[in-house]
């Protein structure tokens, strides 16, 4: 699967407008738990008729024009998990089951490699996908897959 676009960005005007150097902007922007917020709204703007999940809080990101649910993720050095994040972290676990019924509740996800900062390219995967990723075992034993993989994969599919 080709990228279903890319986000571009002006790394110098950024930069500029936030007082701090291209350097420190390049590293902001390509940490996932820093950037996740302003790609969550980018992805609005990727998928007409889209709005924001209701809060922070909500189990998922984004609500399509068919009130379908889509997570948002980013693809990083490190890789990418499809798990629910309240399953990722120190002293969290990951389940299964609760991973299952969340892939049974989304339309999809949305998945930018935010490691190609400015120019990054997304991919808008249905969950059938991922699902068919973690029965074939593609995905580790916690839904995580390092950034290789994940690329080999999506290339394949």
């Amino acid at each position: 699967m080709e990228p279903s676009g890319y986000f571009n960005f002006d790394l110098t005007k950024i930069s500029e407008a936030l007082g701090i150097s291209e350097n420190d902007t390049q590293l902001y922007f390509t940490d996932g738990r820093r950037v996740s917020f302003l790609i969550e709204r980018r992805a609005v703007e990727s998928m007409p008729g889209s709005r924001l999940a209701p809060s922070e809080g909500s189990g998922f990101d984004l609500i399509d024009r068919d009130d379908g649910y889509w997570e948002v993720r980013s693809l990083t050095k490190g890789g990418i998990y499809f798990c629910p994040s309240y399953m990722v972290g120190s002293g969290r676990k990951f389940d299964e089951d609760g991973f299952i019924e969340k892939l049974d509740n989304v339309e999809g996800y949305f998945v930018t490699d935010i490691t190609r900062f400015p120019e990054m390219p997304y991919w808008i995967i249905r969950y059938e996908t991922v699902k068919q990723w973690w029965h074939s075992g593609d995905l580790g034993k916690n839904s995580k897959i390092p950034r290789t993989k994940f690329l080999n994969l999506i290339r394949e599919s």
